[in-house]
């Protein structure tokens, strides 16, 4: 997480002294722009143009060499000492901006907005005048190069109005790279949740937000760029004016009835937009109102328990994401994040997806040639944002180009296949809208491969312009428009020995010899060829028409470049008049690559459609995890082995919880996470890994699994537990899913125990929701006799040898052991240490058995490695034959499980020493 104080810049600065422009008349007239520019941006870093190069300065230049390893050199000096210099060759500047936004840092980008040439007829001491065009931040990036393609990159705004009460927190968040915007109002105590759902890549907030207390720990351990912007710019009142005058309407009242905290985020984030773009406006849609409990609430731990767009470690492969990502575009892989980040608790809209993915599914030569045209589909969005902002080059317009045709394509494959559900129906309405006839101009006018930059030129073409191709013409064959010129003077004056030629003095000309003077010099040919020069043998002559000829090879090349770049912005214009029909054509390809990937999916893993409705069951029949079962497959490590779960209420009241104990590695918290990741794609609107599945409407998702510490706030490990456990118990609600793993491990075992016990209780008493426990205390089995909504349930195992094999299955009843030490030996313990622990084990069950834990400590000294007798037991009363001989009569062999056959060898050996002892 990287944050802006206020002061950064200022305490940067403070490294070299930088020189007041106004005071120092020893400043070069180039370094006092530079300074007085700097002025202006205090807190970024200049990035100065100086013809092929940015440079940087003082502070600035100090601080990009250490941030992107370059040299750091100087130029001139300011009060004795050397001006700190540094520069990165501006063909290659998105590589380093990308790496110093990636450390947090902003950067003002400073060019030259005039021709140097001109400049010098201004004086020779004249400076090429030159202004910042753009402020550059973690969240208002727009280039591929610095941008992850299958990823929003969103610049978010936190406000707190007064009069809402301060539990009230609006949130705004747009992409600018694609149009995207949104607000919604959370509770204070969710924000860090909304945020991490969101993971902006810049947030917004005021002073004073920055400053409160109840938030500082957030900002100082999130993962985006925190900027804290003064109060003025969260002013509701000039909120309103601003978006009013950034999408040209007289009322808000077509955007919802945003709160007052709603139109304070959502106008910040505009006046920073403005800011930073110096006036180029990204084509924002108007904000999307998302109203409060329309998607699935699930806080950072969960998130990151469940690992669903990357995996602890901070990885994509072997999160959610990866495991179900079959997109093929851009758009679709970005839309199928915000699903899986976002699942609906609309029972309707959720089946509206269901229904296209079914309708996919059923379906497979629809869904391979709609897939083959996806392949060629472009990022619409993000080509018609750098064209609105000024940052486009030939292959953006080209993205538009192929962008209508592939969407024109989809829509007449999904057309043709009749019977579409409404889902599909909108979808083929949106990717028809925009107007065909700029596909053909784009056709028309573009090459199939056009160049990177607008300024390389070579991407009309030829034919389109008939000015253009004159002009190429004479670029690049002016050889053979200077000898078409001379056969038409040859066959004019008859004089076949006439030729145009060229030097440096007089440029172009037409020479004869001498003897064809007179004939040059009378009527008619008089009136067309002018003298210019006698030699002893040539007489040299010009024409206007070629004197034109010449001024226009001469400029050919940039003739050429600049009717290119007439055409470029015809075209332009061309495409965001057709702003609001693209749009809506890219969000449908997007929409179209998620429904299609999700029935790929289907099909090739064996998924079904699942029941979301809005009551609370939850029944699922042969679930499996969809991440662990394709890691089993890509390992050829067997099938994966699939497991049932019901916690629907058994009376039709509140869910059931189930209480799961069985051995470590026997697959708990992979039977845990399953399930939670099966209710998330059903209402991101996916199939399921299962046979069968019917899900209540889950608004909240809770998960505590695993173990880590934060030591950014001072927490041990449980601490982190309890903390995120206390969040569940605090907001869990009756629709609500739970899971926990090994709750209370962290501490002393009947600490562990006794919070443990009294979180089963409230989750069953007070929150009263659906909800998996696994636990290692076997003790908390017995609850289910007083918990009606309460069920035990353990993962089998079995015994083969001495050897422990996991079956992986979940069935009904409870454990009585968790193989520990089984589990330690295969983890490659030293064999002592494992055979100790057999030791241990043995003299603990048996003194709980006979006296409790009193003289635990003298039975067991540390680092024993053998065996002792235990100390002799008090006299038996009644004998102790008597006691064996009625303890084997009243035993039944076959009635015994093998945990208490085991018990009967330990307590039948137990008696043999006290006989013995006698």
């Amino acid at each position: 997480m990287t944050v802006r104080p206020p002061d950064r810049a200022a305490a940067a600065a403070a490294t070299v002294p930088v020189p007041d422009p106004a005071e120092d008349a020893r400043v070069t007239p180039m370094m006092r722009q530079y300074l007085e520019i700097k002025a202006a941006n205090p807190d970024c870093l200049l990035f100065y143009r100086m013809g092929d190069f940015y440079e940087m300065f003082f502070s600035d230049a100090e601080v990009a060499s250490r941030a992107l390893g370059i040299t750091l050199t100087q130029r001139g000096k300011h009060l004795g000492q050397d001006i700190p210099m540094c520069g990165v060759p501006v063909h290659a500047a998105d590589d380093y901006l990308q790496r110093l936004i990636a450390l947090g840092h902003r950067v003002a980008v400073c060019e030259q907005t005039e021709d140097p040439a001109a400049a010098r007829r201004r004086g020779s001491k004249a400076v090429v005048r030159r202004d910042v065009v753009r402020l550059v931040t973690p969240g208002t990036l727009t280039e591929d190069t610095l941008l992850d393609s299958r990823r929003n990159n969103y610049l978010a705004a936190a406000a707190r109005v007064r009069g809402m009460g301060d539990d009230v927190v609006a949130l705004a968040w747009a992409d600018i790279s694609t149009g995207d915007f949104a607000v919604a109002e959370t509770q204070a105590s969710e924000l860090a949740a909304a945020l991490a759902r969101i993971e902006p890549g810049e947030l917004l907030v005021s002073d004073s937000l920055y400053d409160d207390p109840q938030f500082r720990p957030l900002w100082r351990t999130a993962g985006w760029t925190v900027t804290p912007l003064p109060a003025a710019s969260f002013d509701s009142i000039s909120a309103e004016r601003r978006l009013r005058d950034y999408f040209g309407v007289a009322t808000l009242d077509g955007f919802g009835a945003l709160s007052r905290a709603e139109l304070a985020a959502a106008g910040a984030v505009v006046a920073y937009v403005d800011r930073t773009q110096m006036g180029s406006r990204p084509p924002l849609s108007p904000p999307a109102r998302e109203p409060r409990g329309a998607v699935m609430a699930i806080d950072a731990a969960t998130r990151a328990n469940l690992e669903l767009v990357a995996t602890l470690s901070g990885e994509r492969r072997g999160s959610l994401l990866a495991a179900v990502d079959r997109t093929l575009t851009a758009p679709g892989g970005r839309e199928l994040a915000r699903r899986l980040a976002a699942p609906l608790t609309d029972p309707a809209a959720i089946s509206a997806r269901h229904d296209a993915v079914e309708w996919l599914v059923g379906r497979s030569e629809v869904r391979r040639a709609i897939r083959e045209t996806l392949r060629t589909a472009p990022d619409i969005a993000r080509a018609r944002a750098r064209i609105a902002v000024g940052r486009a080059g030939p292959r953006d317009l080209a993205a538009i180009r192929d962008g209508i045709a592939a969407a024109r394509s989809a829509a007449a494959t999904l057309g043709a296949a009749g019977d579409a559900p409404a889902a599909i129906a909108a979808i083929i309405d949106r990717l028809t809208g925009p107007d065909v006839s700029l596909h053909g101009r784009l056709e028309a006018a573009l090459v199939d491969r056009p160049p990177l930059l607008r300024r390389d030129g070579g991407f009309v073409r030829p034919g389109f312009s008939a000015d253009l191709d004159e002009a190429r013409a004479l670029r690049d064959e002016s050889r053979k428009v200077v000898a078409g010129l001379q056969a038409k003077y040859q066959e004019a004056t008859g004089i076949r020995t006439l030729k145009v030629r060229h030097n440096n003095v007089l440029g172009y000309f037409v020479e004869t010899t001498a003897q064809h003077m007179e004939k040059m010099s009378a009527e008619p040919l008089a009136g067309v060829f002018f003298h210019r020069q006698t030699l002893a043998s040539q007489v040299r002559y010009s024409t206007a028409e070629l004197a034109d000829l010449e001024g226009r090879i001469a400029t050919a090349a940039e003739r050429a470049l600049a009717l290119e770049g007439e055409i470029f912005d015809a075209l332009a214009a061309a495409v965001l008049a057709e702003g609001t029909a693209l749009e809506a054509a890219a969000a449908a390809l997007g929409e179209l690559d998620v429904h299609a990937g999700f029935a790929e999916l289907a099909v090739e893993r064996d998924y079904v459609r699942p029941l979301v409705e809005a009551s609370l069951a939850f029944e699922i029949i042969g679930g499996r995890h969809p991440v662990v079962e394709q890691a089993l497959a890509a390992d050829a490590a067997g099938p994966f082995v699939a497991n049932d779960c019901d916690l629907s209420p058994p009376d039709g009241d509140d869910g059931r919880i189930l209480l799961l104990t069985g051995p470590n590695m026997a697959g708990k918290s992979t039977f845990l996470r399953q399930n939670a990741l099966i209710a998330i794609l059903a209402q991101a609107g996916a199939f399921v890994p299962a046979a069968r599945a019917r899900i209540g409407i889950v608004d909240r998702l809770f998960s505590r699994v695993g173990a880590a510490d934060d030591l950014a706030r001072g927490r041990s490990t449980f601490m982190v537990e309890m903390v995120e456990t206390a969040a569940i118990l605090n907001q869990a609600g009756p629709r609500a899913l739970v899971i926990l793993d090994e709750i209370g491990r962290g501490t002393a075992t009947f600490d562990g125990l006794s919070i443990a016990w009294a979180t089963v209780e409230h989750l069953h008493e007070v929150n009263r929701c659906r909800a998996l426990f696994a636990t290692h205390f076997h003790e908390l089995t017995a609850l289910a006799e007083t918990l009606p909504r309460l069920s035990n349930a353990t993962v089998k195992v079995k015994e083969w040898k001495g050897e422990v094999i996991f079956l992986h299955e979940v069935a009904p009843g409870a454990a009585d052991r968790s193989y520990g030490i089984q589990v330690a030996r295969l983890a490659g313990l030293p064999a002592a240490v494992v055979a100790r622990a057999r030791e241990v084990l043995e003299r603990l069950e048996e003194t709980d058995r006979r006296a409790g834990t009193a003289g635990l400590v003298d039975d067991l000294p540390l680092f024993s490695l053998k065996p002792r007798r235990a100390a002799p037991a008090a006299a038996p009363s009644p004998p102790v034959h008597s006691v064996l001989a009625e303890r084997l009569a009243a035993l039944i062999p076959d009635d015994l499980t093998p945990r208490q056959a085991l018990d009967l060898i330990y307590e039948l050996k137990a008696l043999a020493q006290d006989m013995a002892e006698q």
